[in-house]
């Protein structure tokens, strides 16, 4: 296996909303989305060592603006609004829909992080927002969260199941944030991320 990548430190920059307020870019932008309550925020706050980064809630749709972490210093992980949240007015969903799409058309995006539960087959949701990434010609990795809640001999293969019904080639990461299982394969891929953004990067400073 890759040598592990350590985030040694992570802080919050700003949180921006439907008027694009965004920072100034860095070579490396990574964001994670997912369905309300799929554990976004658990995610980042497991990947940071910080368990007081993201906002985390019992209660889904917490997460309404474009939330943007910045880590080692050298590139950013975007929180975005979590989708299909039934509760939601339909302005509100409209907004969070628009909010989406301005931010993934944005061309800031290298990778994207899109997790599922590894429990249940994708919603219509699930299915729409991965449409959206095609689309938007977006490079991305399938997480499936909650691996916990089943049992470990099963874990890969409900994992890639899930990614299979997604529309996906069958293979995604199981993840928990309740366990620590699958952070190091995801810190792996995110070194790699990072580290490729920076050589397509300087390579076309040089160019």
């Amino acid at each position: 296996m890759e040598e592990q990548f350590i985030i040694k430190k992570a802080e919050f920059v700003v949180s921006a909303g439907l008027e694009g307020n965004y920072p100034s870019p860095l070579p490396c932008e990574i964001a994670i989305v997912g369905k309300s309550n799929v554990g976004k925020s658990s995610l980042i706050n497991l990947l940071a060592n910080n368990k007081k980064l993201a906002k985390t809630s019992s209660q889904p749709g917490k997460t309404r603006l474009v939330n943007f972490f910045l880590l080692n210093k050298e590139f950013y992980l975007v929180d975005l609004p979590g989708y299909g949240f039934a509760k939601a007015s339909k302005t509100e969903q409209k907004s969070w829909g628009e909010l989406l799409e301005r931010y993934l058309g944005s061309g800031r995006v290298r990778h994207l992080l899109m997790l599922i539960d590894i429990r249940h087959a994708p919603t219509q949701d699930d299915l729409q927002m991965f449409r959206y990434l095609i689309y938007y010609g977006i490079p991305y990795t399938l997480i499936a969260t909650k691996a916990d809640k089943i049992a470990r001999s099963k874990r890969k293969q409900e994992a890639n199941a899930r990614a299979k019904q997604l529309g996906a080639p069958p293979f995604a990461i199981p993840f928990s944030s309740e366990t620590g299982d699958g952070k190091e394969e995801l810190l792996v891929r995110i070194g790699q991320i990072v580290s490729d953004s920076e050589k397509i990067q300087k390579d076309s400073d040089e160019a």
